[in-house]
Order: structure tokens, then C-alpha cells, then sequence
């Protein structure tokens, strides 16, 4: 290319990324610990009891520690790629940088169903505790589904600074709701409820702290995983972030630090006040575990309508990601270019339409909401593979390169988190074997778009792709 030809693709290459831009500076490390809990709260509240009818109290119990084990390492493993890479791209850029556009792609890919079928597994629950709760005397249904959406989408077109706020506060109150409901359960903690789930005595290794054995542990895994999953998200925001280098290590570390405290919590306090057996199959189990078949307490309704609060922060921070994610894809030319482009406000409209579009879909075409999240979980356990790999592959490849924050433990930390999310990976075969494998048809079917078209369409001076560039420059320049 000549010099002059230069000149000429330059500007037409400023203004596709003027069109795609977002508002920088717009969340402080506040708001993104704010993001980070709000991705996940809603699972203290329903869903994770369900491991108990899988592993007991004690299979739950070290399915949790283990997942618990797996994101501490994943989180920290981020931490330091996020410094790195400050990027909206999140996990796709670290692995854009380490493995190559493929390696990039397959994990974009998994992450966009994480954050996809998410939300609209929670609108379900969300209709789900509206009807519930006799609010407006509506039912559960595509109406409260399609409310969700708009109304939720309608606050993130307004602007990030002021959804991210929104985010916060909801979630502020779903973790006050969570300690009331602690204080109020642990008050009548009875050890003995913990182990009350009867052992089966063809479960290799069963007992009554492992009623369904030693395999109910690794069955558990993905509903130890509740307790935590979606935090890996907050590197999404880092393009709109103040200072990311600082305030995302920042903000990861003190979000799982605030969710293992949550964990912990809640699941002692339900599983004490009421026992394991009474609440592993409710929907709202910390409501089941304060009232039992009893009369609502004044207590247990405030916990009722916390748990809505608790949904909508998931819900609402959920959306946020997946557009994120959309939105740098989209960018750098592996899904439709036209999806990257953002409003006067900067915000990426038709990534927050579009997957808004088909989760509604979904969820009103389906209402079944515990499938759509088996699929999300499938999809999260291979983000999190590779995402630790990336961090493995740059540690070994690229020893020198500046890191403003380094993990703790190195490769070893992301190598825990690696071989954890494998394991869990294959726990959702266990759990839900349909849901893997529609998971799975979607990968297929976005791999061949990859493989191709989009592959051959990719723009090279989107941030992701400019940095592996200017990377794969320097290593040329070494080997020379």
C-alpha cells in the first residue's frame, strides 16, 4: 500500500470507529463492583438449592468451595489480562491476544450465550415472582416478559453512567435483603437439618452428608456456579471504564470477595432453618426456608419481593454484558459490522435490541427458564476454559509484556481454573444433557458462519485486532 493510499483509507477507518464508540470514563471501580455482584445476586435468591437434590448438603456444599476455587482463580487470572487489555472485547480479547482469531471467536461465542439465554431465563423467574407476589394482579406470560425488556433496555439506551447507577442500587438492596434474611433465618439454625436428605444406598460412597455419593459432588458443580457466575463480566466494561488499569483488578477482587460472603450465608442459613430436604426443589427457597407451609411472616414477604430486586439487578446487569460482548465482536468484523454501531448517547443500540429481541423470544416461546440457563452454564464453562488458557499461553509466550497487575500464583492459579472448568464442563452433561447439546448445535452452527464468511471479514483496526497485530509484529521483529 502506498503512502498515498494511506492517506485515503485513514479517515474512512477513523470514522467506523467514531461510529462505534462508546463513553469513556462513565464507571468508577464503585459502579463496576456494583456490575460485578449484580450479575450473580439473583442466584443467592433461586436456583442453587436444586444441587442439593443432585449432592445433598455436603455435595452441594463442596461443589461450591471447588467453583468458589475456579472463579477466584479465574478472577484473578482476569484481573491481570484486563490490565493488559482494557478493551470492551473482555474475555474474546485475551483470547483474540493469546490463541489467535479462532480461539477469539470460540470464546466470544460462548460467552454470548452465557449472556443471551441469561436474561431471558431470568425474565421467566422474574414473571415467575410477579405473579407470585400478586402485583398488579398480572400473571406470569409474555407481557411481564416483554415489560422487562423494554423498560430494562430503555434505561441502558439512556446511557451507561446512569444504567450502571441504576445496577447499583438495585443490587444494594438485594444484598441488604440477603443479611436480613440471614439474621433473621440464623436465629433458628438447627444443625441437625443440614444432613436430613436420606442416603441412597447404590450411590458409590453415599452417607448422610452425601446422600447421592461421591458422584453427586460433580453433579452439583454447575449449582455451586450460581453462587458466583456472570462476575467474570466486569472486564466488559473496560472501555467505559475510569482509570481500568486500576480500578478492574480493583473491582473484581472485591466482588468475589463480597459474593463468597454471600454464598456462605445464604446457604447456611436456608439449609439450617428449614433443612436441605425441604427447600431443594422450591423456586424460592429462601422463602420456603422462613415460612415453610406456613403463613407468610413479615420477614418472609420482604424476602419475597427482595428476591424481585435480586432478579432484576441480575437481569439488568446481564444485559449490559451481552452487548458488550456483541457490540466488540461485532466491531471487529466476526458478527455483522452493522450490530457495533452506537447512539449519540454511546450506547451500542442495536446490540442491546437485537439480543433483547431474541431472549424475549425465548423466553416467551419457551417458559423454560431452567433449560435456557443449563445452556447459559454450558456456555459459561468453555469462556472459562479458555480464558484461562489465554492467561496460561500469554504468561509462557510473552514473559515481558508490561502486566500494571500480576496474578497471584501465575500459571498456576489459571491453571487450577482451567482444569475446574473442564470438570464443570462435563457436570453439564450430568445435569442436563438436552441443554448441553442444543448448546452445542448453537456453537456448531456459529463456527461454520466463522469458518466461512466472517473470518475473511475482519477489521483490523478494531482495539482487539490492532493489538494481536502490533503483537504478532513484535514477534517477527524478534525472530529477524
Amino acid at each position: 500500500m502506498t503512502l498515498e493510499d494511506t492517506k485515503k483509507t485513514a479517515p474512512a477507518a477513523d470514522d467506523y470507529l467514531r461510529r462505534r464508540a462508546l463513553r469513556q470514563g462513565s464507571a468508577g471501580w464503585l459502579l463496576l463492583t456494583g456490575l460485578g455482584v449484580g450479575y450473580v445476586v439473583s442466584g443467592d435468591f433461586s436456583g442453587w438449592n436444586i444441587g442439593l437434590a443432585e449432592g445433598g448438603f455436603g455435595g452441594l456444599a463442596a461443589a461450591t468451595v471447588l467453583m468458589g476455587v475456579m472463579y477466584a482463580c479465574l478472577v484473578y487470572a482476569l484481573a491481570e489480562l484486563s490490565a493488559i487489555l482494557p478493551a470492551a472485547g473482555g474475555g474474546y480479547g485475551f483470547a483474540r491476544r493469546a490463541l489467535g482469531t479462532w480461539g477469539g471467536f470460540l470464546t466470544g461465542t460462548a460467552i454470548l450465550i452465557e449472556y443471551i439465554l441469561a436474561p431471558a431465563a431470568i425474565s421467566i423467574f422474574i414473571g415467575d415472582y410477579v405473579e407470585s407476589l400478586g402485583l398488579f394482579g398480572l400473571e406470569s406470560g409474555w407481557p411481564v416478559y416483554l415489560a422487562c425488556f423494554a423498560v430494562f433496555i430503555g434505561i441502558h439506551l439512556w446511557g451507561v453512567g446512569e444504567a450502571l447507577r441504576f445496577s447499583l442500587i438495585v443490587t444494594a438492596i438485594a444484598v441488604a435483603a440477603l443479611i436480613i434474611f440471614a439474621a433473621g433465618a440464623l436465629t433458628e439454625f438447627h444443625a441437625d437439618g443440614l444432613n436430613d436428605i436420606p442416603a441412597d444406598p447404590a450411590a458409590f460412597g453415599s452417607n448422610s452428608w452425601l446422600p447421592y455419593g461421591l458422584l453427586g459432588i460433580w453433579a452439583a458443580f454447575p449449582f455451586g456456579m450460581w453462587f458466583f457466575l456472570g462476575v467474570e463480566g466486569v472486564p466488559l466494561a473496560a472501555e467505559e471504564a475510569k482509570d481500568p488499569v486500576r480500578s478492574m483488578p480493583r473491582a473484581l477482587s472485591l466482588s468475589l470477595l463480597i459474593l463468597v460472603f454471600l454464598a456462605v450465608l445464604t446457604f447456611f442459613a436456608a439449609t439450617g432453618v428449614r433443612g436441605s430436604a425441604a427447600i431443594q426443589d422450591a423456586g424460592n427457597p429462601l422463602v420456603v426456608a422462613l415460612q415453610g407451609d406456613g403463613d407468610p411472616t413479615a420477614l418472609s414477604r420482604f424476602v419475597n419481593y427482595a428476591g424481585l430486586a435480586g432478579l432484576v439487578a441480575s437481569f439488568f446487569s446481564l444485559i449490559y454484558a451481552g452487548s458488550r460482548q456483541l457490540f466488540a465482536l461485532s466491531r471487529a468484523g466476526y458478527l455483522p459490522r452493522f450490530l457495533s454501531l452506537t447512539s449519540r448517547r454511546r450506547s451500542p443500540y442495536l446490540g442491546l435490541l437485537i439480543p433483547g429481541a431474541i431472549g424475549f423470544a425465548l423466553a416467551a416461546g419457551t417458559g423454560n427458564g431452567a433449560r435456557m440457563l443449563n445452556i447459559a452454564v454450558f456456555g459459561a464453562t468453555i469462556s472459562y476454559a479458555l480464558m484461562a488458557l489465554s492467561h496460561i499461553v500469554l504468561r509462557r509466550r510473552e514473559p515481558d509484556l508490561p502486566r500494571p497487575y500480576r496474578t497471584p500464583g501465575g500459571v498456576v492459579t489459571s491453571s487450577v481454573a482451567f482444569v475446574l472448568a473442564l470438570s464443570a464442563l462435563v457436570a453439564t452433561f450430568l445435569v442436563d444433557k438436552d441443554a448441553a447439546f442444543i448448546a452445542l448445535g448453537v456453537y456448531v452452527v456459529a463456527l461454520a458462519y466463522f469458518a466461512f464468511y466472517s473470518r475473511h471479514r475482519l477489521v483490523a483496526n478494531a482495539p482487539e485486532e490492532e493489538f494481536a497485530a502490533l503483537a504478532a509484529a513484535e514477534a517477527e521483529l524478534d525472530r529477524t
